[in-house]
């Protein structure tokens, strides 16, 4: 296909029916266009013709009979068909030759040319920036452009003809210019094939670049380079360039010229050998994304690419590091996922580097990074990395912190991480090693391995000294002689490299490592370390000898494990699980009293380790003690008590013998301290077994050197004392380590899975997540892990992010806990049946995938919660599924569970718990340490905790994270009459002691406050009653009602119950007012202000519950709720310590808060000097009071005399810097200037110059009458701002809101700050009228409509008004046209009368006479 450029006049356009087909009851035309090379093919009806014909018909005026008739009586006859079929074909042709250079709108889209053919995609995307152009720049948002539209718009320009063929001014190519101008973040995604049913592939359409002038970010998908021009045009801006699937060098995207010079330098380089071109360098470009291409090496064109600090080559066919030398700024570089085999001498190429990615490579070495000093991040996971020695060459970076190997052979070897660890030595507490910060445990490992490294070492440095140690084996020989009828076999030498084999602990590490440590190769430096290890040498290894016989195990599927029965040839003992112990909607969960018994009740695990010590006597009593032949013990069993590192000297022998008197001593010494529990662990503990039976029950789960044992509980009895503990406890488990074949975290912190290799059941234990965690790497430590397993190493925050989208991810959510495992129930279904009765509930609206389902009808499953910054989380998880799973599946837990996110926002504490006599409460059904009661939306959910301690988490998390976010939330505002909390209370002392008492449920009650004992006075409880009071004409919601009729003490009882979330915080004005939220301007809602010394709340009226931009899970508004004893309102708070400024508006009519960002500008149009003045002193004297050292309190003086005080701060053109750093800006000189020039623009020449003066100028409300459904009229209020010069009056629309601009506005606002919509001259008023006709409190200024000499002003703005506003300023007081009336309501009485007695003067001084006031009813 033909690319090139061509004349519009050389494209043939052409148009035919190629057929037609039947679809129901009609038929369909398939029609083909070819525009030059480019086919498309369209199906259309007849009626679709029809339509087209009827707009043609009327906006182009084409014949009206050039269209074939319509058919009733068979339309769909084959030979109707056809005959139509040439007609439409004769039809289309003909308006193709009516409109040879560009086709009306409505043919270019039934002809789908905005969506094949250049003019029509050119003109469809102009219009669309005409509309939303200059929205896309403010939002700063990425743009996204199909290379088929970057097609268009490159051939289009190489035409000669207007910008405006068709002569639509909104298609005019200008727009796509001027915007393609200032366009700074663009994204072309391509494809590969034709596109939609045409011919044309956009990998080969060239489209160009160079009329974009301020890109700051591109990203190309998709694309053949050779398609891509004009991409160096982009140098002198761009600093950001990724570029995916579209290239096989590097050189093709940063240096096309190359293809036209063969010898090239980049500038600023000194050259001493001739070149035929100096190309400029991207001198912006700092972020190179060249990731999923096919490069296959890093050629010599990133000379051009000097400022980049983040490269990012993954995903490419790379078999060599070179050329980087000259990033001299890199950073960052990502090389994962291609061929690269060896690194050598990289630090002569990277030597800045702080993060690099080698993942996904073939690595087998590595040797070149020892020496990459400035390394942070490093990544080697998926790699062929397969010895431990590797790692001394990363050891000693001193710079590195996070160190990535999973995935590599070396990951199989046993205690891997502790190994890895060692080889940092004493930086190993900084490493984080595959996403996992290392542990005390794995610490106290390390300096166990580093001990046994030195001692090595010693013995190395003492054989190189010709000091070698002849009589160790026969002091080894002779200590073993203690029976006369023992029989001796020597083992063969053995000699094992430091640091390549598994310890099972660290007390057996030091026995071992005590074997070859001897007097004799003592030296000073070591002597501390080796007594010691000789202390824990004496204690244990010199008692129990290393004779040991081998005990069969079960690890054989041809010995069964029978229920109920203790198998004496088996080393897994099991009992059946019992019924639980359900009930009527039965709930397990934890009970309080078991957490005393826990690793530091030693009498406890004592009495623990009788049961498991009989149990495993019980176990082996049957088994044959084998004297007769002796075996070595086979290497890493748990039974051999020399786990699976081992060293001892070069040429040593190891005596093994037994005889039949000293096996039974030493093998009951030997089953104490298998039996010896080392971790105790309390648990909910779910049993999944394959014959879909589940079971749910408190276990406590106890570790020992040798086994790993369930106790589960015979009764549902809390046992009084550790007796009654004892004889409930029976075990359900008993597996020594090498039968375990997973135990491994489902879910991080909080859930632990285990899978015994004998058995067809998979237990699930949740519990405390520091318990979890010890208990895993004791068992990781001690169990024996099949080849190629791996463990789930990723982070509470990772597993959420695996359920979400990437839109979806959270910036900030490192505050996640461990999950907490709770049953969620529908509030409606805890009725007893005698309340079912009398209340019956409502149909439950909640989604099935937040409430636990019910196994075998009656007991509940419990899920997961997790609390982040902005939602709470919900994991519904399958067990049944989850247990049948492979263990080794990456995406298990994904397939077999479910997450489901409600807003933060619009989840609260149900108020109504403990607010309710007893009957209606479900405490009684579970332990109250363990219910709560929540209200998500407007329905309600009863959540039981299954661990004791998870409520008091929940709540102190949320309550937390409540008061942290920076959105709209929801808020109950709890009627105190409704629940009897009331108390009266005359004195402030009693006052203070009644807000310090329970007059919530203990649920809600929010921290105890500490609070002056001043507060609340007398005169603060005065002040805030008649503050609280409502302007007559701000509409109310049922809680804003509510909250307004409060007062005195309820006041504040109120603000502490349901509003206040700092502590120690005061209520200390309030203010009813309109407000605008800077992200949605257009809507002006009511709200009280409540002003603390800690923040200032917004209660918002109902309207507010569409700002909120989070996705609720339940579409409702609160007036549906209808709930009595609480009613539903909307907050947004506003810490004081985040206030950065605060915007005055003219003659003080309203102010503008501003915070950390757009969500936190709030503009109040009090409409009222007198309520703006107050409210900044109040706000001034509050944040005083944040300093350290407190400022005096303003005396009683005008406001304005407070700027020069430095105590408040310093005056600074216009800004008052306030001594807590928030500015409080006021009107300068430059806003008086625009509105002075609206009027000197409105008057003209005409006017003198002493007109143009602004007297007065106030917020105010056109008053409409609407006509309603009832025979009243009802009124509309429209917000306005009015201007009284010494001449006219004008009535303008205000931009209270984007003005002064933000400082993270990118572009100025869509609207202007003021919009003149009327004017009239004081001269050509007639009279005012004034009362309750029209709206209490109204003015009606009546002006006769008598032309003056800006009449033209007049014309135009009649002629653009709607026909409502042109009737309205046309209608008289009587229904003559002579008059026009402006129904004014001016909010403020000062105001009101201000403006009356201005108007009257001037009005008096231009007709020397009084103006006319009339009074109505």
């Amino acid at each position: 296909m033909d690319c090139a450029a061509f004349h519009e006049q050389t494209v043939e356009r052409n148009v035919c029916i190629v057929g037609s087909e039947p679809v129901e009851n009609y038929t369909v035309y398939i029609i083909e266009v070819k525009v030059g090379d480019h086919r498309w093919t369209i199906k259309h009806r007849y009626s679709d013709f029809h339509d087209l014909h009827e707009k043609l018909t009327s906006e182009k005026k084409i014949d009206k009979h050039l269209l074939p008739p319509k058919k009733i009586i068979g339309k769909n006859s084959k030979s109707l068909v056809e005959k139509r079929q040439k007609e439409l074909e004769v039809y289309l042709q003909t308006l193709l030759s009516r409109f040879p250079v560009a086709a009306p709108k409505v043919l270019s889209i039934f002809l789908h040319f905005h969506f094949y053919e250049i003019n029509g995609i050119a003109a469809t995307l102009a219009e669309d920036l005409f509309h939303r152009g200059e929205q896309l720049l403010v939002a700063g948002e990425v743009f996204l452009l199909r290379p088929l539209q970057l097609y268009a718009i490159t051939q289009q320009l190489k035409l000669a003809k207007p910008t405006c063929a068709n002569g639509d001014a909104k298609a005019d190519l200008g727009h796509i210019l001027d915007f393609a101008c200032r366009l700074k973040y663009l994204k072309i995604p391509g494809t590969k094939g034709v596109v939609g049913t045409s011919n044309i592939e956009e990998h080969s359409l060239p489209f160009d670049l160079s009329f974009f002038k301020s890109l700051l970010q591109i990203e190309i998908t998709d694309c053949s380079s050779a398609q891509i021009k004009g991409l160096p045009s982009l140098k002198p801006t761009l600093a950001t360039l990724s570029i995916h699937l579209s290239t096989a060098s590097m050189k093709e995207i940063l240096v096309p010229e190359s293809a036209e010079f063969a010898q090239w330098e980049p500038e600023g380089v000194d050259i001493d050998c001739p070149v035929t071109a100096i190309i400029p360098t991207w001198k912006m470009l700092t972020t190179l994304d060249m990731s999923r291409n096919y490069i296959c090496s890093i050629d010599e064109s990133v000379k051009l690419i000097p400022e980049v600090e983040f490269l990012d080559l993954s995903h490419n066919e790379l078999s060599l590091v070179e050329n980087l030398q000259h990033l001299y700024n890199l950073v960052h570089l990502d090389l994962s996922f291609n061929k690269l085999t060896v690194l050598e001498g990289v630090h002569t190429k990277l030597g800045n580097i702080k993060t690099l990615n080698l993942a996904g490579n073939q690595l087998e070495t590595l040797s070149g990074l020892s020496k990459l000093y400035s390394l942070v991040n490093l990544d080697l996971s998926s790699n062929r990395l397969a010895q431990l020695d590797e790692i001394k060459h990363i050891g000693t970076l001193p710079c590195l912190e996070k160190l990535s190997l999973a995935n590599n052979p070396m990951c199989i070897i046993p205690d891997y991480r502790t190994k890895v660890l060692a080889q940092f030595w004493d930086r190993a507490s900084e490493v984080c090693l595959d996403g996992t910060v290392t542990t005390e445990k794995e610490l106290d490992t390390v300096e166990v391995l580093k001990a046994i490294q030195k001692a090595k070492e010693v013995k190395d440095r003492m054989a190189n000294n010709e000091k070698k140690i002849s009589d160790v084996p026969k002091h080894a020989e002779g200590g073993s002689k203690s029976s006369s009828s023992s029989c001796s076999l020597a083992a063969p030498p053995s000699s094992s490299p430091p640091l390549s084999h598994f310890a099972s602990s660290s007390q057996e590490i030091a026995c071992k490592d005590e074997a070859f440590v001897t007097k004799e190769i003592l030296t000073h430096v070591d002597s501390t370390l080796t007594q010691r290890c000789c202390n824990k040498y004496n204690m244990s290894c010199e008692v129990t000898p290393q004779v040991k016989t081998e005990i069969d195990t079960c690890s054989s599927p041809e010995i069964p494990c029978e229920p109920m029965k203790y198998e004496s040839t088996s080393c897994l003992y099991c009992k059946d699980d019992q019924e639980p112990w359900t009930s009527k909607l039965s709930t397990p969960v934890l009970p309080f009293c078991y957490m005393s018994y826990t690793n530091t009740n030693l009498d406890f695990k004592a009495q623990l380790s009788t049961l498991i010590c009989q149990a495993d006597r019980e176990r082996t009593a049957s088994r044959q003690c084998r004297t007769t032949s002796l075996e070595v013990t086979r290497q890493g069993s748990p039974d051999s008590g020399g786990g699976y590192f081992e060293m001892g000297l070069d040429n040593s022998e190891e005596i093994m013998g037994c005889s039949s008197s000293s096996m039974v001593q030493d093998k009951e010494s030997e089953d104490v301290e298998r039996a010896n529990v080392r971790l105790v662990m309390w648990c909910h503990c779910i049993t999944v077994a394959q014959d879909v039976r589940m079971n749910q029950r408190t276990s406590c789960l106890a570790a020992t050197d040798s086994f790993l044992v369930i106790f589960q509980m015979r009764s549902k009895d809390l046992p009084s004392s550790m007796q009654a503990l004892m004889e409930s406890l029976e075990i359900g488990l008993m597996v020594p380590y090498a039968d375990v074949e997973a135990f491994q975290f489902d879910i991080p912190e909080t859930c632990l899975s285990l899978k015994v290799r004998s058995s067809d059941k998979q237990w699930f234990f949740f519990s405390d997540g520091q318990n979890l965690k010890e208990i895993h790497t004791h068992v990781d430590l001690l169990m024996s892990r099949a080849p190629g397993q791996l463990l789930n190493e990723s982070t509470i925050q990772q597993f959420i992010q695996h359920f979400l989208n990437s839109w979806e991810i959270e910036e900030n959510d490192s505050g996640v806990k461990s999950g907490l495992l709770a049953h969620i129930l529908d509030h409606a279904s805890l009725f007893t049946p005698s309340q079912e009765d009398t209340n019956k509930p409502r149909q439950s609206s909640i989604p099935s995938d937040i409430l636990s389902t019910l196994h075998e009808g009656h007991t509940s499953i419990p899920l997961v919660l997790f609390l982040t910054m902005r939602h709470l989380c919900i994991l519904k998880m399958d067990f049944m599924a989850l247990a049948s799973k492979d263990l080794t599946e990456g995406n298990r837990m994904r397939s077999c569970a479910k997450l489901t996110r409600i807003p933060l926002a619009s989840t609260l504490l149900n108020p109504k718990q403990g607010c309710t006599d007893g009957s209606n409460t479900i405490a009684h059904r579970f332990c109250n340490s363990h219910v709560l009661e929540l209200m998500a939306g407007h329905d309600y959910l009863a959540v039981v905790f299954a661990l004791p301690h998870d409520k008091f988490l929940f709540l102190r998390q949320f309550s937390q994270f409540r008061a942290s976010l920076r959105d709209i939330k929801t808020i109950a505002l709890l009627q105190t009459s409704k629940c009897h909390l009331r108390v009266s209370s005359a004195t402030p002392s009693k006052t203070t002691q009644r807000m310090q008492k329970k007059s919530v449920p203990q649920d809600l009650q929010k921290p105890q406050l500490t609070l002056s004992l001043l507060y609340p006075g007398e005169a603060l409880i005065q002040q805030l009653s008649d503050e609280n009071e409502c302007p007559s004409h701000l509409s109310l919601s049922s809680s804003l009602r509510y909250l307004s009729s409060l007062r005195g003490e309820d006041l504040v009882t109120f603000f502490h119950d349901n509003i206040a979330e700092v502590e120690n915080e005061e209520l200390k004005h309030m203010l009813w007012t309109s407000v605008i939220f800077y992200k949605s301007p257009e809507l002006e809602m009511t709200a009280c202000i409540m002003l603390s010394t800690k923040a200032v709340y917004f209660i918002l009226d109902d309207a507010a519950s569409s700002l909120s931009d989070q996705a609720m899970m339940w579409n409702w508004h609160p007036s549906e709720h209808k709930d009595t004893d609480f009613l539903i309102s909307f907050c947004f708070a506003m810490k004081l310590n985040e206030l950065q400024s605060v915007n005055v508006g003219l003659f003080d009519q309203y102010f503008r808060v501003v915070g950390p960002s757009a969500e936190h500008i709030i503009t109040c149009l009090t409409r009222d000097s007198y309520s703006t003045h107050h409210f900044l002193q109040q706000l001034m004297t509050v944040l005083s009071l944040l300093e350290k050292v407190p400022s005096p309190e303003p005396s009683e003086q005008d406001f304005y005399t407070q700027f020069g005080k430095k105590s408040t701060g310093k005056m600074e053109n216009y800004e008052l810097v306030h001594s807590s750093k928030v500015k409080f800006v006021y009107p300068s000189e430059e806003e008086i200037g625009d509105l002075t020039f609206i009027v000197a623009e409105r008057k003209g020449s005409q006017g003198s110059s002493h007109s143009f003066n602004i007297l007065f100028y106030v917020l105010v409300f056109q008053v409409r009458s609407v006509s309603g459904h009832s025979a009243e009229k009802q009124h509309q209020l429209h917000p306005k701002t009015l201007i009284l010069t010494s001449t006219d009056v004008f009535l303008l629309d205000e931009d209270y809101i984007s003005y002064p601009l933000p400082e993270f506005a990118k572009e100025p606002p869509q609207r202007d700050k003021y919009c003149l919509t009327d004017a009239r001259r004081i001269r050509d008023l007639d009279r005012v009228l004034m009362g309750y006709q029209t709206y209490p409190q109204a003015l009606t200024l009546v002006f006769d409509d008598v032309p003056g000499p800006d009449l033209l002003c007049h014309l135009t703005m009649d002629h653009f008004a709607d026909e409502q506003e042109r009737g309205e300023r046309m209608q008289g007081n009587s229904g003559a046209e002579s008059e026009v009336q402006w129904c004014i309501f001016v909010p403020s009485a000062e105001s009101r009368e201000r403006l009356i007695s201005l108007l009257a003067r001037q009005w008096e001084a231009l007709c020397s006479r009084e103006l006319p006031v009339e009074l109505t009813g």
